[in-house]
């Protein structure tokens, strides 16, 4: 099958939204499928206001609509709500050519933490943009009820995986602090709430991964902390298996890939207990998830680090992919099908978490 892929989230970005695209190729090219992109990288762009590491790009119209004649695909999936998005969404829509979206991120939290807009005025705007799909894909139960609750009546779950290769326990110390060792990966910006875990009385010593807005701010603010700006996926796993407990202090993620990497590399997680958290631990005993976030810190200290990778090896991104494949909605029979095993049809039903 021929599937096109649209986003604004790309290269040079380091997220989850990027990740989870990237490993979904990965496997539905290994499946036989023909995966294409349309990325900001094709396109003149401008940094996001007040977020310079997000390029919007400019006037795509009349290019995305003639990469997208051109391609032909049999399925487009749109994964994000930005200048390309939007463009893939009227071609679409002009076209009478049935896709799919992705709700990656908790968008109306985010616009309202950095410029104070009501959380109705942007759900309006996803019903509005998410209203046309086939299928909104989610990652977790929690934000489908959410989105539900919302007004939003087409969705479904698409879960998450972790590449258990490169994430997995090793003898190394790169965080050579006094111990035990407190770790925060992701962004250094105010909807990640990072500063709820950096201000934290706790022992030993804590340290940051990753770049964002917020961090020249965090660095002043708090010099102690130690930071390592933004790390490639071998050199983070090394400081996940390096960490004694990972530190989510978000309560806005939608899932928090970074939680799945941390716990395979075996470093027990501590966070609130919120949408994300909730879903990736559950009820595993592989991290500690209170509303007192220092006295999860400290309680996830006893948690032994083969319990968290144990369950991180609960997590596929084949499975997450065949879910994807299934939730797809292509316009005609496809032109190169691929016809999986049997055991892969099975785990096409939703993941449990």
């Amino acid at each position: 099958m021929k599937i096109m892929v649209v986003t604004d989230a790309w290269d040079p970005q380091v997220n989850g939204v990027v990740r989870t695209l990237k490993n979904t190729c990965k496997e539905l090219d290994a499946l036989g499928h023909s995966v294409s992109m349309i990325s900001p990288q094709s396109f003149r762009t401008i940094p996001c206001p007040t977020y310079p590491d997000i390029r919007l790009s400019l006037f795509p119209g009349r290019a995305v609509a003639a990469q997208l004649d051109r391609a032909a695909p049999d399925a487009l999936h749109i994964a994000t709500e930005g200048p390309l998005g939007m463009a893939a969404r009227a071609w679409a829509i002009r076209h009478d050519f049935p896709f799919t979206t992705a709700y990656h991120t908790r968008f109306p939290e985010y616009v309202r933490a950095r410029f104070a807009f009501p959380l109705d005025w942007t759900y309006r705007f996803l019903r509005w943009f998410h209203g046309p799909s086939q299928a909104v894909m989610t990652p977790t139960p929690v934000v489908m009820a959410d989105l539900v609750r919302y007004g939003f009546s087409n969705v479904v779950l698409w879960g998450r995986g972790v590449d258990l290769d490169v994430f997995k326990p090793q003898s190394v110390q790169c965080l050579n602090t006094r111990p035990p060792i407190f770790l925060y990966v992701g962004r250094v910006a105010v909807e990640k709430n990072v500063e709820a875990f950096l201000q934290l009385d706790l022992p030993g010593s804590k340290w940051v991964a990753g770049a964002g807005p917020a961090m020249a701010q965090v660095r002043q603010r708090y010099p102690e902390v130690h930071f390592l700006g933004v790390l490639n996926q071998p050199q983070l796993a090394e400081v996940y298996a390096s960490a004694d407990v990972f530190v989510f202090p978000s309560k806005t993620d939608t899932f928090g890939l970074v939680l799945l990497e941390a716990l395979a590399c075996g470093c027990p997680v501590a966070a609130y207990p919120v949408t994300g958290p909730l879903d990736v631990i559950g009820e595993s005993g592989a991290g500690v998830l209170q509303e007192d976030l220092r006295a999860a810190c400290l309680q996830a200290l006893n948690i032994p680090r083969a319990r968290a990778r144990a369950h991180a090896e609960t997590f596929s991104w084949r499975a997450s992919t065949l879910q994807f494949l299934h939730h797809l909605s292509p316009r005609s029979t496809p032109t190169t099908p691929t016809t999986p095993s049997s055991q892969e049809h099975l785990a096409v039903e939703p993941l449990s978490f």
